[in-house]
């Protein structure tokens, strides 16, 4: 229920209530200001109607509740009267009334929305409840400007408008006395005078006299405000919703302590919050630099120092008085201390600001410390790291970025974020974890050094970062010192959990920290994190992590007391039998599990791998890329995994037999794609796997032996590997050997039995949870459906395979599910869906930074704009993903096959035949060479309608032999529905697939030698 202004109401659900006419309005108003209680039947007559009710008021009455209860079936007859049954919180008077008695005064005010009770006014109960509101309100504007700023054109209208009011009066005087305008000030007292004489024939009161009377002594002129805090000489960068966090906590806080690790700008935060808060104005904010004082005892003397009060006497007797000339000072009025740097007092620290904040009652504190205070009633402000960029694009707005543009340019003028710095940038900022003081200390590097040469030498950062402020104090000038100042306040205990942890780089969990640097690490690591040198984050177990520039601290502290060798081995041996743990559980239900458990410690997987390398430990890498592999294969991660596969094979002879034949067949599978690999040389590859055991051990070769046998074109050993997975006690090897054999039966052209072998792959990855194989079946069943022309059938099918894509996080898969989708969208005449997709698809990329993937979504947008009609549009963007092409080793080849397919389309749009003949004979030569069939059969299609087109007869025997290589048309494309539209249904030929393959080849003017 709203009052303040207009009676309206609102239902649970937010929608407005159409209340009625205006006696029922009047009736629901009044019931509304007494909400939840009875009102009796006599004053809602007396209310409503005055001293002229109708005959029959009682009937009157109840007429007017049963309208009401149409629109608001709260209103209830009880044996006091009728009652409003909701709370008082739910009627904004009563809001404003709670809110103006908490101090509360913005939100009060903020509620009113016009004059109270505007519309039912003529009502005889609305006059005076209406001028009780009116009153309550222009007294919680006065107490507003009581207590915050004097805005003189606010108090000015308020005076005017109200002119016999003597606090708005004297609350105007101030204002302008604190702006010099005493004369103003004078005259709006005399204005005030005679009106109160003239109308009320009484005096001005004594607070408006004693107003007065200041301002003629001049004792209003405003004073300028004594700046106590350290001098900032540096903009204040980032940091907006810690600043607006700070201020709410003092709003209801009397101690808020900034904590944080060295190096966060906890000092420059908190310095800023005092620039900034009321009291600084009125030169009532003081600060205590603490950093310089060595023993508890001085404490209260450095803050006294802050003062510019010094004392002697007696030295036992020192700290009490102190205290007392501290508390006398603060007290003296509202007051702000800050507290700076308690972290190697903090015991003193803590004591002092207790004793302090119960003997000041109107005091608060500001404290920053690298642990919290930890004493009744303190409110903990978390200080961490400036926001990172973590793959976007866009890195401007990043906290970090914007710390590290600011401070360059006070350096080196005119540097600024472009294609040139911005990996650099990025880098930077990343790497020294989005850290203030690091960032400052390589910004002024700058003066010295390009950007490049930075970057470079990050991993010798302590050497790098030394060139800090000559005014700042000894401990922040160096990157080193920041961190031996925390280093140095730790216990030996602390010291030693720390250097170990630092075997970690992605951080872990309590788990592997027990295992791996202390059995019984829990209390030990909670004070680490209390003293802002581990961070926690929380997932379904708490992960414990050190920011990377105390990681390089603590690693050479590691090495100094002799213990890395140790802990590392632990760390290694940790990680070969936590992959070969969850390895198998990322093709069951527990998949999702699996790639939380792989995404969270992926950097630590990373680093046991490359040690192991280093130390040429064969069978530890072998190890740890057999547990990882699947996990990047289903993750879109190929490079990593081609990469780890190519330096374990470098390990040569040191390799178990088995492991070396499963990573030369994972190899050559990879470095195949999109190439055919050599037959004779997969063949010797699939042997060595059988003979030695490995697809016994390794369910991965249960899909990888049938399709790289396949795509070495040896059928027959694609059939051999197929039936061997099928016999296989695995369920998941049985699914896989069905998802082969459907390319097998495709390129064979038995269409219907290639779709029983994917549905029955379907159904066995949806019975043992595989996520990643449900969705490359979904793609494929969908491809196969928009064949038959049923193109939202296939659409159904591609945005279900995108759905189990994204769950999984797998970026390959998200992309390209996404990509067809767009494209198939395009294909069924829905432009507006396919540029939909094609736009979230880009998004997609771009977050997650997959170069690769973006040569896919580029061409899916060439072709989704061709089909819309933008031939020149598509063109452009055919250049470009020409351009970008020699980016990726793997689609390289795939970019030229997929170019000269969509160059050939697009110069059929534009009319130029003869470029479209030429475009789409180099499609069939490179389709043809690799044995792609489905490719194939959809270049000869489009080289059919180019024949049609020219006017040529062997357009209706392409298509016939287009049918020939898949099995059918793609009669899911409205190019092809019209073309045999009009050339008539292709007939079927006798001849086999070779035959088919010549005759294309001629048609296309290339040799078949």
């Amino acid at each position: 229920m709203a009052l303040l202004g207009p009676t309206t109401a609102e239902a649970d659900d937010g929608t407005p209530v159409d209340i009625g006419g205006a006696r029922v309005r009047m009736l629901l108003a009044r019931l509304a200001l007494d909400p939840g209680r009875p009102v009796p039947t006599t004053t809602l007559i007396d209310g409503l109607w005055g001293e002229q009710p109708p005959a029959d008021a009682s009937n009157a009455l109840q007429s007017l509740v049963s309208r009401l209860r149409k629109v608001c079936p709260d209103v209830t007859l009880e044996p006091g009267g009728y009652r409003l049954a909701i709370a008082p919180d739910d009627v904004d008077v009563h809001r404003f009334e709670r809110l103006r008695a908490a101090g509360r005064l913005d939100e009060a005010l903020e509620l009113w929305r016009g004059d109270a009770l505007a519309d039912v006014r003529e009502a005889p109960f609305a006059q005076s409840a209406a001028a009780r509101l009116d009153e309550a309100r222009l007294s919680a504007e006065e107490e507003r400007f009581t207590t915050g700023e004097l805005d003189i054109v606010a108090l000015t209208a308020m005076h005017e408008k109200h002119p016999l009011r003597e606090r708005l009066a004297g609350l105007l005087m101030r204002a302008l006395c604190a702006q010099g305008r005493q004369s103003d000030a004078l005259r709006v007292y005399e204005g005030v005078r005679r009106r109160l004489a003239d109308e009320l024939g009484v005096d001005p009161s004594q607070e408006l006299r004693d107003i007065h009377v200041a301002a003629l002594r001049g004792e209003l002129t405003p004073r300028p405000s004594v700046d106590r805090l350290p001098v900032r000489l540096t903009s204040f960068v980032g940091r907006d919703e810690e600043l607006a966090q700070i201020t709410g906590q003092l709003g209801h806080a009397r101690l808020v302590t900034l904590v944080g690790p060295g190096g966060a700008g906890k000092t420059r935060l908190a310095t800023e919050v005092a620039a900034r808060h009321p009291l600084h104005a009125k030169g009532r904010v003081w600060f205590a630099a603490l950093a310089g004082v060595r023993a508890p005892e001085d404490l209260a003397g450095a803050v006294l120092s802050a003062f510019d009060v010094a004392f002697g006497g007696d030295p036992l007797r020192r700290g009490a008085e102190g205290m007392n000339r501290i508390a006398e000072v603060l007290g003296a009025g509202e007051s702000l201390l800050v507290l700076d740097n308690c972290e190697h007092l903090i015991g003193a620290a803590a004591e002092f600001a207790g004793d302090l904040l119960r003997r000041v009652p109107n005091l608060r504190v500001i404290a920053t410390s690298r642990e919290p205070l930890a004493i009744d009633g303190e409110s903990l402000c978390p200080v961490g790291p400036l926001s990172v960029p973590n793959g976007q694009t866009d890195v401007s707005g990043f906290g970090s970025v914007r710390l590290f543009l600011d401070r360059a340019n006070a350096v080196k003028p005119g540097f600024r974020l472009d294609e040139s710095t911005v990996d650099e940038v990025r880098q930077i900022c990343r790497r020294l974890d989005g850290m203030p003081l690091a960032l400052e200390l390589a910004a002024a590097r700058l003066r010295s050094m390009t950007i490049r040469q930075i970057t470079e030498r990050l991993d010798d950062r302590f050497r790098l970062l030394t060139s800090g402020s000559r005014t700042a104090l000894p401990r922040q000038r160096t990157l080193r010192a920041v961190v031996e100042w925390s280093w140095d306040l730790l216990t030996e205990e602390e010291r030693q959990l720390a250097r170990r942890l630092s075997v970690f780089p992605a951080g872990a969990d309590l788990a592997a920290i027990e295992q791996v640097c202390h059995e019984d690490a829990l209390y030990v690591l909670t004070s680490l994190v209390e003293k802002s040198i581990v961070d926690v984050t929380e997932h379904d177990e708490p992960r414990y992590r050190m920011l990377e520039t105390i990681r390089v601290y603590a690693a050479e502290q590691l090495d100094a007391a002799g213990e890395k060798r140790e802990v590392v081995d632990r760390f290694r041996q940790y990680y070969r039998a936590l992959t070969g743990r969850w390895e198998p559980l990322t093709r069951t239900t527990r998949q999702l599990e699996a790639i939380g458990m792989f995404d969270a410690e992926q950097d630590n997987i990373a680093a046991a791998l490359r040690g192991a390398l280093d130390d040429r430990d064969a069978e530890l890498a072998a190890d740890l890329v057999g547990g990882t592999f699947w996990y990047w294969l289903v993750k879109g991660d190929n490079e990593r995994a081609e990469l780890s596969v190519r330096d374990v094979l470098a390990l040569g002879n040191d390799l178990p037999a088995d492991l070396a034949a499963s990573f030369r067949a994972m190899h050559l599978i990879m470095t195949a794609i999109p190439g055919a690999p050599e037959t004779v040389q997969a063949a010797d590859v699939i042997e060595d796997c059988v003979r030695t055991g490995a697809t016994q051990k390794y369910p991965a070769l249960s899909i990888a032996l049938p399709m790289l046998a396949f795509l070495s074109q040896n059928r027959e050993l694609a059939r051999r590997e197929v039936a061997r997975a099928s016999a296989s006690e695995d369920a998941w090897a049985r699914a896989a050997a069905d998802w082969a054999l459907s390319f097998i039966l495709v390129d064979e052209g038995d269409l219907d039995g290639a779709e029983v072998a994917r549905d029955r792959a379907y159904e066995q990855f949806v019975a043992v949870g595989d996520r990643w194989g449900s969705a490359m079946t979904l793609g494929m069943k969908a491809a196969f459906v928009s064949h038959t022309g049923d193109n939202q059938a296939a659409i159904d099918l591609y945005q279900r395979g995108l759905d189990v894509a994204l769950e999984l996080r797998s970026q390959d898969d998200a992309v390209q599910q996404q990509w067809r989708l767009a494209v198939e969208y395009a294909r069924a005449g829905d432009h507006e869906s396919a540029a939909r997709e094609v736009a979230e698809a880009e998004q997609y990329v771009r977050d997650v930074g997959n170069d690769q993937m973006s040569l896919m979504v580029g061409y899916a947008k060439a072709e989704v704009r061709l089909r819309a009609g933008h031939a020149a549009e598509a063109r452009e963007l055919s250049t470009r993903i020409k351009e970008s092409a020699t980016i990726s080793a793997v689609f390289g080849s795939y970019v030229a096959e997929w170019s000269a397919m969509l160059d050939a389309r697009i110069a059929l749009e534009e009319g130029d035949l003869a470029e479209a003949e030429a475009r789409a004979a180099v499609a069939i030569g490179m389709t043809s060479d690799r044995g792609d069939m489905p490719d194939l059969a959809t270049v000869t299609e489009l080289l059919a309608h180019i024949r049609h087109r020219q006017g040529r007869g062997s357009a209706a025997r392409l298509l016939a032999l287009a049918q020939v290589i898949r099995g059918r048309l793609d009669l899911g494309d409205p190019d092809v529905r019209r073309l045999v539209a009009e050339l008539g249904e292709p007939g079927q030929l006798t001849i086999g697939k070779a035959e088919a393959l010549r005759e294309i080849r001629e048609e296309a003017g290339i040799s078949t030698g």
